[in-house]
């Protein structure tokens, strides 16, 4: 059956760098057709920052900047002061990326490239530090090998075991130094400075292991974003699949038909879309009859009857009957390709997420390096003290500064709870995903396969003449062969039966046929009544008001009955709501395109706050813009592509996995795998206890740096002191971070 929900689109995804305070400014609020270029490494808000800093006062200020993450594309604006092409691609490279002009056909492979490079270097940088641990292990036995940071104790760490390890620090490091070296330059420490500081100050003091680790966690991370990223992308360049490629379309003359590119239909031309077909584009339907599926644009949870004069959309299927349909629209300007659109500028205005480290480590990096600076040339010069002891003491003070602690906790904690989520049938996309659910302060959601299981059943039966062991077998006995999402529905409940004899669809209407000897028919209202038959308004106003469909039986004089449908709710449901309102969460809103009873009627069963109905996917992203201008954080919930530019302008996206479309699983920033909704609270529990392991990790880490710091500056810390606390330090908050995995 089809489904009304909605999804998703994805964020711009960013692991260890999107804590910068820039915002991503979004192209579609900026005026001008400009020059577009590709940068390789442009991933997160971090780049955008840099970008800005590096050519925006020359191009007259950021408004004549645009950036789409997500495409790794920098847009320089007609209404910027001139700069020439040359000259943009050389300021990018000073920054440690790359720019060249955008091509739409070279900018998947350029894209699978970079990310392919960076797997190289990431698997090499592995593959060395797994090397050099292993003949670490060899020489010292399994014992060492558990101690492997105090090295080799008084015997010098033989050189092939620091070779390893610096081949791994090279590969780890080398995608990140370029970044590192222009943070140098320009003044403004950033995480890839403070990653290369840190590798660079253990291998002056000979830890060798706890430099290639740092550099290998870094350039994993680095890797697994770019990924993401790219699974959002191909995502979004899916949408488009949901229309056909070609159009069959009648010649002015009316006298041949011809398939041709959609692209190539002008409006107005005339195009025939058949039963079970895709319709290509925007149009209005100028003869023919049929029920269509809208559930990819409106929602509707059914099939909508559409006749001449009726408007149809791109990517809808016609499910009966052949239908001819007058272009409204150009493929370029269809519905669909708007909602496309769309979700391309959600994502470009969507803020950065702030990590707690990488923003700490904007005032930390330059604060560890200038006190560091200060130990080493104050007490001599102004105290006489020798230089050596001192220098000896910046150098330890280096050490415990290594962010090692720092930059392990965060990811080993997040690992963890992707662990956890996994085995519990929560597959969250990455780690910035992770956080987001902890401070959830809104909610919205889609109702058919969502809160419904999208699924009709017969709620009630009512019998005129025929007992309801005969109505249903009627109505089976019709219904057995179609395929119908209410046919099915009906079967299921009254069983197997012989089928109906000389049946015939009427398009729009329902089905006739004979059975038992009589001539019997099922169908709509409108099919009663075309019958000449009424359906008491008692009836009509207390199905309208439980939001159920009808459904009547009648036979050549009477009216035998009618079936009550009503689409599942999820046994879970009402629970779900009740502990997410329980857990904090002031607002719970469902967003549909069905109609307004039916979707009342769910949400007063389930206990949601507020209903919105008969939506279109632009007006469910006003509804999300609404809810944002209230709440800190709205989450939406969904299992189909129609609310697609509604999911990118939420915070976050949530997909029900097993049932929704496979454009929602790719691109939900979280996915129920189980389609257990009642999952939802359980999230929220797992988001807040994984944030508070990782402050707890952050807060002992920077307490114990303090102190040793505080100590340093004393002259009374030691260098294997600050080793052992380093150590000691990073075991504690990983054994802490995998407290997640036990999370049930």
């Amino acid at each position: 059956m089809p489904h009304e929900g909605s999804i998703i689109a994805p964020q711009s995804t960013c692991s260890s760098c999107c804590g910068s305070d820039a915002k991503i400014p979004n192209p579609a609020a900026k005026s001008g057709v400009g020059r577009s270029f590709r940068v390789a490494g442009l991933d997160c808000a971090e780049e955008v920052a840099v970008l800005n800093k590096v050519l925006a006062k020359d191009l007259g200020g950021e408004d004549h900047l645009a950036f789409d993450v997500i495409n790794a594309r920098m847009t320089i604006l007609d209404s910027a002061i001139p700069m020439q092409d040359d000259e943009v691609i050389r300021r990018v490279a000073s920054t440690g990326l790359s720019a060249k002009q955008w091509d739409d056909q070279s900018a998947k492979a350029d894209h699978s490239a970079h990310l392919k490079r960076q797997k190289q270097f990431t698997f090499l940088s592995a593959g060395f530090w797994a090397a050099g641990l292993i003949y670490h292990m060899i020489k010292t036995g399994l014992v060492g090998g558990l101690s492997i940071f105090s090295g080799h104790g008084n015997i010098p760490m033989p050189n092939i075991e620091i070779s390893l390890f610096l081949l791994a620090i090279l590969f780890g490091a080398w995608l990140v130094a370029p970044k590192a070296w222009s943070s140098a330059r320009r003044l403004s420490p950033d995480m890839n400075l403070l990653m290369i500081v840190a590798v660079c100050g253990a291998v002056i003091l000979g830890e060798f292991f706890e430099a290639a680790t740092v550099a290998f966690l870094f350039a994993l991370s680095l890797t697994l974003e770019s990924w993401s990223v790219g699974r959002a992308r191909n995502a979004v360049a899916a949408l488009l699949d949901l229309a056909p490629a070609t159009a069959r379309v009648i010649s002015k003359d009316g006298k041949t038909e011809q398939d041709i590119p959609a692209a190539q239909v002008a409006i107005g031309d005339i195009f025939i879309v058949r039963g079970g077909d895709r319709i290509p584009l925007d149009g209005t339907v100028q003869s023919g009859i049929g029920a269509v599926d809208q559930a990819p644009i409106t929602g509707e949870s059914a099939m909508v009857l559409k006749e001449a004069g009726d408007t149809v959309f791109a990517g809808t299927i016609n499910g009966e009957g052949t239908l001819t349909i007058q272009a409204s629209n150009i493929a370029s300007d269809t519905v669909l390709a708007k909602i496309t659109r769309m979700v391309g500028d959600a994502h470009s205005r969507r803020a950065d997420i702030e990590q707690w480290v990488t923003k700490f480590a904007r005032i930390y990096t330059p604060f560890v390096m200038g006190l560091a600076a200060f130990i080493a040339i104050v007490p001599p010069l102004v105290f006489g003290a020798a230089w050596t002891d001192w220098i000896y003491n910046a150098l330890v003070l280096l050490v415990i500064a290594c962010p090692c602690a720092l930059v392990i906790s965060t990811p080993v904690s997040i690992v963890a709870a992707l662990a956890a989520s996994a085995r519990n049938g929560v597959l969250i996309k990455g780690g910035a995903y992770v956080e987001i659910p902890s401070r959830l302060t809104a909610l919205a959601i889609d109702k058919t396969g969502t809160i419904t299981e999208g699924t009709p059943e017969i709620a009630s039966v009512q019998s005129f003449i025929e007992d309801d062991a005969s109505l249903l077998q009627i109505a089976a006995a019709l219904e057995i062969r179609s395929s119908h999402p209410l046919a099915r529905a009906i079967v299921a409940y009254a069983g197997q039966t012989a089928p109906a004899e000389q049946t015939r669809t009427v398009p729009g209407r329902g089905v006739e046929g004979i059975v038992d000897g009589r001539n019997v028919w099922l169908g709509s209202e409108r099919f009663a009544h075309e019958k000449g038959l009424e359906i008491p308004d008692a009836l009509k106003r207390q199905f309208e008001t439980a939001g159920s469909t009808l459904v009547a039986i009648g036979d050549d004089t009477n009216l035998l009955g009618l079936l009550e449908l009503r689409d599942k709710i999820r046994p879970d449901a009402r629970a779900m709501i009740s502990k997410l309102h329980a857990q904090g969460v002031k607002k719970i809103v469902m967003l549909t395109g069905d109609n307004e009873p039916t979707a009342r009627a769910v949400a007063q069963t389930v206990g949601i706050d507020e209903v919105h109905a008969g939506l279109l996917p632009q007006e469910k992203v006003a509804a999300i813009e609404e809810l944002t201008e209230t709440y800190d954080v709205v989450a939406m919930v969904g299992d189909g592509v129609n609310d697609a530019p509604a999911m990118a302008r939420a915070d976050i996206a949530i997909a029900m996995g097993a049932v929704g479309s496979d454009s929602a699983i790719e691109t939900a920033d979280i996915a129920l795998m189980s389609d257990d909704i009642g999952k939802l609270p359980w999230l929220v529990n797992h988001s807040r206890h994984t944030m508070t392991i990782i402050r707890q990790n952050i807060g002992f880490a920077l307490a114990t740096k303090a102190l040793f710091a505080g100590l340093t500056a004393l002259g009374m810390a030691s260098m294997w002191g600050a080793i052992a606390a380093d150590v000691g330090v990073s075991l504690a908050v990983v054994a802490n971070a995998l407290r997640l995995l036990r999370e049930r």
